[in-house]
């Protein structure tokens, strides 16, 4: 390996201070480091300047920057005002510690550092954005001299993988240890600065400053997928250790399991273990017996052991408090560690004699185990981590990796079919009553319309609820007289357990029972009887995602499942470019069918590294999975607050190839006020794995959803409020787990606000639709300039082929289908290589303005100021009209052609019957055959034979009446 050179890529400066007298400066930049000293050239009256310039520095010793530090400072050079005066100005200076630089072949992100005062009395502002890494001087350097930084390079695509379709595409080796990096100050990002594409020193890259009012529009390559390529399940070095998680990359750990101590001399106090390596320690929970029983495990990764033993103490007292409480202690040369390598039974603890202070024996011994380990290893869910030590108290169950099973949710159909024996109370003379049911689980509250029977009402009316295994709900049904606005007397009331209602798997009815009405208040009178069928169907899927997101399409009943399809296994990498979280970390979340899964929290990290691998069960492949990244704010002392969402990624499982690793950074995306911006990126590795290709292809001509929903569908205004009610459900269980999976969470994760009206969303949709129809459009254009004759030969051939089909209608179908057959063989090759990623125009973030993204962030009900919501309305209003009059067009065409044989307009409706007869004599008298041939060549005839006005037919219909003139 050559030698280390030291990378300060000099990006760009915003916003300095003006220093040549004439309101503007030409700054330039001069880095320092181990007394090297580099600078970039000046620009001339710009306060804003975009240098891009590298500057290599030699590192004598790399063990050595953890001590050193570069310094960077921006000055005006008053010789480019060609006024000839020479020197300079101090615009501000800057002082990075090299303890942080990105070691060579990991990823660099580009930082933004506020400018900093040289004394009391300077004037200084603005910041200055630079990227510092280290390479490797043999190729690397070569490579950064010839492409600049990724600078010049087309399309920012690298020509040894000039065969990947996405336009930017790194592969950056990721590397066993990983140097922390400087954190970012997310407060001193100008808010007309979009975040900067991250690149690997190792492999240029584009690098794009985006407005983000401009929604992305300017960089698109900070929005792309990436490919890359680590070194999964340990790369060349693979046991049987890594064959399990062969879609993450290996991570050694040391683990230490600390079981329990006897005979410890205890004075009557607390007693409890510290496990120490290097600067890590690790305390267990304190015990007051002399056998104390601990049975912890502690984690130390093997890129913080900073040391070549690990010790053990026993210590009596609450914590490592003074050197008074010493009890005993252990110390392990690292070197004679065992190495477990799975499947391995775990490792026996054994009884341990501990040493005093001066080297003798201690009374009493502890029963412990240490191994070498990887996160395949079954205490690592469980073990305290040492990149958590800052973490104490309840925050350490919150950081921990966990698996939650969503409950099992089913729908309660409560049919209300009638009431007798209603005693109606007469405190109102000459009153006819107004009698309703309601019913009641939990929370949610429904009730029927009013009959139109009396005095024994009938309703036949479904009332459905979701509920929730186990079924710990009451239902409770009410019979009440509306006397007035908000005032019901209650006639009768039942209450039944949820868990006593009848299951139904099909679509047969249950059978109907009456219920005995009790008035309440104690009377035990008979309030009359009511008519009910209850039943709780586990033929339906409850919904409870986004129907365009549905993970899961299996109806409630684990009896009418179909058998799996396959195998999804998903490794969560890694994370890049994110800001630091304040005081918390970082953790994501996946949820695809009734799995959620939780990944451990890495904590004070901009570039966290999980390295965490799950696996579901597919039942249908045209289903999404969802990948969630939030901070979390719960790790903090005090009160549990609300973990922060980053971002959110989704991955179609029908756009994946079977059997194949998709291995790719994605990025994260979130909608701000002032525009989209990339707030990190997330490193995922997929694989679909297809046990059985036949049940593959069945599952594409099985019915989306379960056949109770076609056999007894559940009506459309209920569907919403259906899924709102399980989404409530499933967030009210979640957050009974431990550690919680928050509301917040739950709800992003399930697009909980996807109903709520979005004018960037609108306009997205509307777009969708121009696209779709946009083929049509296209044909009707090319057949209109087939009519126009303008290449006469294309126009006589088609018209040749036309005629010939036209006499050979045998061969039209065979031959559109053999088309379209060789059209698809033919763009097999151009298929697309990556998942589908988000796309920014057809999300219309490229072209929003200001107001509808706050209005798309804001609350529900709304908190902004009664100015802005009228403004809004107004607007909403303007939008609504022109909707209205184009309904209004396609209800006057739809009303036309009624019109032709309601004899609103006599003469109309009589030339339409004298036109009708005249067609029929024709066509019974003339082939079909020559007739569409004749229609053909009359609408292909050149433009010299036609005639400019509208046809006969055309002005006919238009003069048709409509319902316009009756409409008040």
């Amino acid at each position: 390996m050559g030698k280390e050179k030291l990378v300060v890529e000099v990006l760009a400066a915003h916003n300095l201070m003006p220093k040549d007298g004439q309101g503007s400066s030409s700054p330039y930049v001069e880095v320092e480091f181990e007394y090297q000293r580099q600078r970039t050239q000046p620009k001339h009256k710009d306060l804003n300047p975009a240098w891009n310039e590298q500057l290599l520095f030699d590192v004598s010793d790399p063990d050595d920057l953890p001590y050193r530090s570069i310094d960077v400072g921006v000055y005006n050079e008053r010789g480019a005002e060609g006024n000839g005066a020479g020197g300079r100005n101090f615009l501000g200076k800057v002082r990075v510690p090299a303890a942080g630089v990105p070691a060579p072949g990991e990823q660099a992100v580009p930082q933004i550092f506020p400018l900093e005062k040289r004394s009391l009395f300077s004037h200084i502002r603005g910041e200055i954005t630079l990227k510092i890494y280290r390479i490797v001087a043999d190729g690397h350097l070569a490579l950064a001299k010839k492409d600049g930084g990724g600078k010049k390079k087309k399309n920012g695509v690298n020509p040894s993988n000039n065969n990947q379709s996405s336009p930017a595409v790194i592969v950056p080796p990721l590397p066993r240890k990983r140097a922390p990096q400087p954190a970012r100050k997310e407060d001193s990002v100008p808010p007309d600065t979009e975040q900067i594409a991250l690149a690997a020193p190792n492999r240029p890259y584009p690098m794009t400053f985006t407005l983000a009012g401009a929604g992305g529009g300017g960089g698109p390559h900070d929005f792309a997928l990436k490919e890359t390529q680590p070194l999964l399940g340990g790369g060349g070095e693979r046991d049987k250790s890594s064959s399990t998680y062969d879609l993450v990359e290996k991570m050694e750990y040391l683990y230490v399991r600390v079981v329990r101590a006897r005979d410890l001399p205890l004075a009557g106090g607390m007693v409890h273990a510290e496990v120490k390596l290097g600067n890590y320690r690790g305390v267990t929970r304190p015990s007051a017996r002399t056998d104390a029983n601990w049975d912890q495990v502690f984690a130390f990764s093997r890129d913080n052991i900073q040391s070549s033993a690990v010790e053990v103490f026993v210590r009596e007292g609450g914590g490592p408090t003074t050197k008074d409480d010493f009890i005993g202690r252990l110390a392990f040369d690292l070197g004679e560690v065992p190495r477990r390598v799975l499947p391995d039974s775990t490792l026996a603890p054994q009884w341990y004699r501990m040493e005093g202070k001066v080297g003798g024996r201690a009374k009493g011994e502890v029963m412990l185990s240490v191994w070498f380990g990887t996160q395949a290893d079954e205490a690592f869910a469980e073990a305290w981590h040492s990149r958590a030590a800052g973490v104490v108290g309840d925050g350490l169950a919150s950081i921990k990796a966990k698996v939650y099973m969503a409950p099992k949710l089913w729908y309660l159909r409560v049919s209300i079919i009638e009431a007798q024996d209603l005693v109606v109370s007469s405190s109102v003379p000459a009153r006819l009553p107004k009698l309703f049911a309601k019913a009641q689980v939990g929370v949610y509250v429904l009730h029927t319309q009013l009959p139109s029977a009396l005095p024994n009402p009938s309703w036949n009316e479904d009332l459905l609820f979701v509920v929730a295994e186990p079924f710990d709900d009451l239902l409770t049904v009410s019979v009440e007289d509306r006397i007035g606005p908000g005032h019901e007397e209650l006639l009768g009331r039942l209450t039944v357990p949820v868990s006593a209602i009848e299951r139904r798997l099909d679509d047969k009815p249950v059978a109907s029972r009456w219920f005995a009405l009790d008035r309440g208040q104690g009377s035990g009178h008979s309030g009359g009887r009511v008519h009910l069928r209850l039943s709780l169907d586990g033929g339906y899927h409850v919904l409870d995602e986004a129907a365009a997101h549905n993970s899961d399409l299996q109806p409630t009943s684990r009896q009418l499942w179909e058998r799996p399809v396959g195998i999804l296994e998903l490794g969560i990498l890694s994370a890049s470019g994110l800001a630091p979280s304040k005081p918390g970390g970082t953790y994501c979340v996946a949820k695809y069918g009734p799995k959620w899964i939780r990944t451990c929290t890495v904590v004070d990290s901009t570039s966290p590294r999980w390295n965490e691998q799950y696996t579901w069960e597919v039942f249908d492949p045209c289903t999404v999975i969802t990948i969630g990244v939030f901070d979390n704010n719960r790790v903090a002392h005090g009160p549990p607050g609300m973990d922060a969402r980053i971002g959110k990624v989704r991955i179609r499982l029908s756009t994946l190839q079977t059997d194949r690793v998709y291995i790719h950074a994605y990025p994260l995306l979130a909608v701000h006020p002032s525009g989209v911006r990339k707030v990190g990126e997330l490193q995922l590795a997929v694989r679909f794995s297809c046990a059985d290709a036949a049940s593959m292809l069945h599952a594409y001509a099985r019915p989306m959803l379960p056949k109770m929903h076609y056999a007894e569908p559940v009506p459309t205004n209920q569907i919403e409020r259906l899924r709102f009610q399980a989404i409530q459900t499933v967030t009210a269980r979640l957050g009974r787990a431990e550690p919680p999976l928050g509301r917040e969470v739950v709800e992003y994760m399930l697009d909980h606000g996807s109903h709520l009206w979005s004018m960037r969303r609108s306009k997205a949709n509307f777009l969708r639709l121009v696209l779709v129809f946009s083929g049509l459009a296209a044909i009707r254009r090319w057949f209109e300039f087939v009519r126009s004759w303008q290449r006469p030969f294309h126009s006589a051939v088609f018209t040749m082929v036309f005629l010939f089909f036209i006499f050979s209608p045998e061969l039209i179908l065979p031959t559109a289908f053999f088309t379209t057959a060789v059209v698809g063989l033919c763009r097999y090759r151009s298929r697309p290589r990556h998942p589908p990623q988000i796309d920014l125009r057809l999300s219309h973030v490229d072209a929003v303005c200001a107001d509808d993204l706050d209005e798309e962030l804001d609350t529900f009900p709304t908190s902004r100021s009664p100015e802005v919501v009228r403004m809004r309305y107004d607007r909403l209003r303007s939008v609504a009209g022109r909707v209205q009059m184009r309904l209004g067009d396609m209800a006057t065409v739809a009303e036309r052609a009624e019109s032709l044989l309601s004899w609103r307009d006599p003469r109309a409706s009589f030339l339409f019957l004298m036109f009708c007869l005249l067609a029929a004599a024709v066509m019974y008298s003339v082939p079909t055959k020559v007739l569409v041939a004749a229609w053909g060549l009359y609408a292909l005839r050149p433009p010299s034979l036609r005639d400019r006005l509208p046809s006969p037919l055309t002005t006919f219909f238009e003069r048709l009446p409509t319902k316009d003139d009756i409409l008040l």
